[in-house]
């Protein structure tokens, strides 16, 4: 064999050698086959349920409440809205028109604490430029009047001895009266009227800026009590107004109970206004007009648990479910039937029995498990 062929003998060895596919040993095989889920992760089982090991919970925030049944009161969901309260709030509106000029501290701003008497802005009037003209000729004849009045005044009392009293006594009233009338027109040429605050509180709307031309009666600030708030509900059963017993209002998690004040007498948009007190620190998270939803508790009873609303999820179906811890590290999904109670807490009449421990904390991220 010739060196040449020895060549292309090596060449050929050399490709099929790199085209080989090569094996690994016994033992070292590394396929495309997936790793095997860790069982020791939080889980979606079989049967619906959720393993959840205790340093998971730990971590999710997790917390349980063991369940008590009782008789609860039916309550009823009402469509409310917060509203001032007459005696704790108030609207500031000038008397006439005018163009609104900053008060001593500036014009307010909303949320700003203001006094009761404190000044918030001045109007200064406005007027016709042929009424102003009239009130400035009117203020000149009074003027001259007036220098006319001294200078009858100064000769009658030269004239003491022979003038009666009385004719000196009239002519200084009617100087003091032409000095009170010139004191009055010219105030009315250049008074302004002040905004004052009409009871302590916070600006909830201000609708003014510096030079602003407002009209008579137009509403330039609102002022109200965060802390002093009423809840105006609609009823639309009439029969509710005369058994409500107690009612509550959910602010965030935390529950403000809420005094009834009265029914009204007339029906608007077909439906019975309510009206209820509120106070408490928890309503300053709430602004006057805004929608709420009020429980009102009546008089009947119903068997049930009280259970928080945070607890209540949903399942694939659209059910409403709670999550109750079955072993230390298994929760069971229980499809539940709930009624209203207090805003914070529902009554749950069925799917549930006395001792079972409900997730209260972190049942969102439970219910998330895959």
């Amino acid at each position: 064999m010739t060196p040449a062929h020895r060549l292309v003998v090596a060449a050929l060895a050399l490709c099929i050698a790199v085209t080989a596919p090569a094996l690994a040993g016994d033992g070292h095989d590394h396929g495309d086959a997936s790793a095997a889920p860790s069982a020791n992760g939080p889980q979606r089982l079989p049967d619906g349920s959720v393993f959840l090991p205790k340093p998971a919970q730990r971590q999710l925030g997790v917390r349980t409440q063991v369940t008590e049944a009782g008789e609860l009161p039916r309550s009823f969901e009402l469509d409310g809205k917060v509203v001032m309260d007459p005696n704790a709030g108030g609207k500031v509106q000038p008397l006439n028109a005018g163009r609104i000029e900053p008060g001593p501290r500036g014009l307010p701003h909303p949320g700003q604490a203001v006094r009761k008497g404190e000044v918030l802005a001045y109007v200064v009037p406005s007027a016709a430029p042929i009424e102003r003209a009239n009130q400035a000729a009117q203020l000149a004849e009074l003027r001259a009047a007036k220098a006319l009045a001294d200078k009858r005044v100064a000769r009658l009392n030269e004239l003491a001895d022979t003038v009666p009293r009385k004719d000196i006594e009239a002519a200084e009233s009617e100087a003091r009266s032409l000095g009170e009338r010139i004191a009055a027109v010219g105030t009315g040429l250049s008074s302004r009227e002040a905004l004052v605050a009409p009871v302590s509180g916070v600006i909830a709307s201000a609708n003014a800026v510096a030079g602003q031309v407002v009209d008579a009666r137009e509403l330039v600030f609102e002022i109200v009590d965060p802390t002093r708030l009423r809840i105006e509900a609609l009823a639309f059963d009439t029969a509710l107004a005369t058994g409500v017993g107690s009612a509550s209002l959910a602010v965030g998690r935390e529950r403000v109970p809420l005094a009834f004040v009265g029914a009204a007498r007339s029906l608007r948009e077909q439906a019975l206004p309510l009206a209820f007190r509120a106070e408490g620190k928890a309503l300053a998270a709430l602004a006057v007009g805004q929608p709420v939803r009020v429980v009102v508790q009546g008089k009947d009873k119903v068997k049930g648990i009280a259970v928080p609303v945070a607890a209540l999820m949903k399942n694939p179906a659209n059910q409403t479910i709670v999550w109750v811890k079955a072993a230390p590290e298994r929760f069971e999904p229980r499809t539940v039937t709930v009624e209203p109670l207090d805003g914070v807490h529902v009554a749950v009449t069925s799917g549930l029995k006395a001792g079972d421990r409900v997730a209260t904390q972190g049942a969102t991220l439970i219910n998330q498990v895959r």
